[in-house]
């Protein structure tokens, strides 16, 4: 009786259970395409900011808007107040700066789309890479000249290894810190916790 249910079992639940796992593993992996290939993607945001005139030409610092990435584990994305630091007084006229002084005004937050992003089973921790002097520009690509940012790299895991075990050949500006930065760790726990 008892290796009768056993086969049973095995013949009539082992495949469902095999199914259902390469039917979510399938869902998984293309769910998360854009994520992980998500070279290219450039939102329409809801108020239109160009980092090319304020990171480029202007040469506002990214921690300016960017608080906390020297010492959070996220970059934040700029809130209303950030922006009226300045543009209480300039250019307030302008059509989309409007549009800022809006939100502003009523207190809600400018739902920014985000662009980039690692899969949230990933710990990444910005500020031990900025604090490595390891500059913005490595994973976000030339910001300074983007009128409208995309995304530039891939956010897969070989890509990030590929700068932890080559930061020579990946870091663009591997000269200037290369006496603060050793590899980056490898080993599974690093960035899945």
């Amino acid at each position: 009786m008892k290796k009768h249910l056993l086969d049973y079992n095995l013949k009539v639940r082992l495949p469902i259970i095999v199914f259902t796992a390469l039917l979510a593993f399938t869902v998984t992996y293309y769910a998360s395409y854009a994520e992980r290939n998500g070279i290219g993607y450039s939102p329409e945001q809801p108020i239109k900011y160009s980092h090319k005139l304020h990171a480029g030409d202007m040469r506002i610092d990214c921690k300016y808007c960017h608080i906390g990435v020297e010492k959070s584990r996220v970059a934040s994305v700029p809130s209303a107040d950030i922006c009226m630091n300045c543009h209480t007084v300039a250019r307030a006229d302008r059509p989309e700066i409007v549009k800022l002084i809006k939100y502003y005004n009523e207190g809600k937050p400018i739902e920014w789309k985000r662009i980039h992003r690692v899969p949230d089973f990933v710990y990444f921790n910005h500020s031990v890479h900025v604090n490595k002097n390891i500059d913005c520009v490595n994973c976000h690509g030339d910001v300074k000249q983007m009128e409208q940012v995309a995304q530039v790299n891939s956010f897969t895991m070989g890509a990030c290894l590929t700068c932890h075990r080559n930061p020579e050949q990946k870091i663009f500006n591997y000269e200037q810190v290369k006496g603060n930065l050793k590899k980056g760790p490898e080993n599974c726990a690093a960035c899945h916790r």
